[in-house]
């Protein structure tokens, strides 16, 4: 006989006004009607939908554009990963920056993901850097925050990052540190840029000590919460699909961590994420 299935656990708290500032939810496991009703449940009332390619970019529009409701707001971002930073050309560059010259209408209020991932190596190295630093021209040319995505390659993407900075291409707000995996030293240096920091999921693994001592760390009003959807779900249902519905046990660990309330967190990080967009 096979192992019995952990049943999926749904957040009892009675939060409200909670913002997943990530969430993919074009995912072909993510089912809309009845997610979006299970994250309303769960006092889930803004999401943010991110893109990787050309191709998610016109899907996220697309979600956003048709599920947006009274019920839950929901946001675009338009962009290329460096996973796909191989793919990256002239035509997606045009492509990207018509999309960004409709934002309103389309409701985009981000560019991202960006930035550069060495764990993956999906595109050559040089290639994730001149991507990224092209794309960070078109955040400042369109005047709207991005969203950094950075694995194990702190170093590059800080000298990349305080170059521009130095070099006063960094709007005064440029973005969030998406699932900032970074040490407290380096978390400071994008703090001082002005940056947000996302947390997720694996703050609630065990023995993450690198996240409990950057939530602590965290200036109260640069924390935003994402579930980085269908990927990365929280404790108690870590190997399950994610959903904005698990947002709330990631808010709770961070009451638990920073001696706050559940509320408190979610009111916190909800303002936090309306400023970091602009919205």
């Amino acid at each position: 006989m096979g192992h019995k299935h952990k049943e999926t656990q749904y957040y009892e708290g009675d939060l409200k006004g909670v913002f997943d500032t990530h969430a993919h939810l074009y995912d072909e496991r993510i089912e809309p009607s009845e997610c979006l009703m299970r994250a309303a449940s769960a006092g889930v009332d803004k999401i943010l939908v991110p893109a990787d390619n050309l191709e998610s970019s016109h899907k996220a529009i697309d979600f956003a554009t048709r599920h947006n409701s009274d019920e839950i707001a929901i946001w675009a971002a338009v962009g290329v990963h460096p996973h796909e930073a191989s793919g990256y050309n002239a035509e997606v560059e045009a492509e990207l920056m018509k999309l960004l010259s409709d934002r309103e209408a389309l409701r985009i209020a981000a560019l991202g993901e960006i930035g550069l991932d060495y764990y993956y190596d999906l595109s050559p190295r040089p290639v994730q850097q001149e991507v990224f630093k092209r794309q960070l021209e078109i955040a400042k040319e369109a005047d709207i925050p991005f969203i950094l995505h950075e694995r194990d390659a702190t170093g590059d993407c800080l000298a990349i990052l305080t170059e521009t900075f130095k070099s006063g291409m960094l709007r005064k707000n440029p973005g969030v540190c998406h699932c900032c995996g970074m040490s407290v030293e380096s978390a400071q240096i994008m703090l001082k840029m002005g940056f947000y920091i996302g947390f997720d999921g694996p703050l609630t693994y065990k023995n993450n000590r690198r996240g409990i001592e950057l939530i602590k760390a965290c200036p109260p009003d640069r924390i935003v919460v994402e579930t980085d959807t269908p990927y990365l779900t929280p404790e108690p249902n870590r190997g399950k699909t994610n959903e904005p519905c698990f947002v709330p046990y990631v808010i709770e660990k961070i009451a638990l961590e920073r001696g706050m309330t559940a509320a408190e967190v979610a009111k916190l990080t909800s303002d936090n994420g309306i400023a970091l967009y602009e919205l």
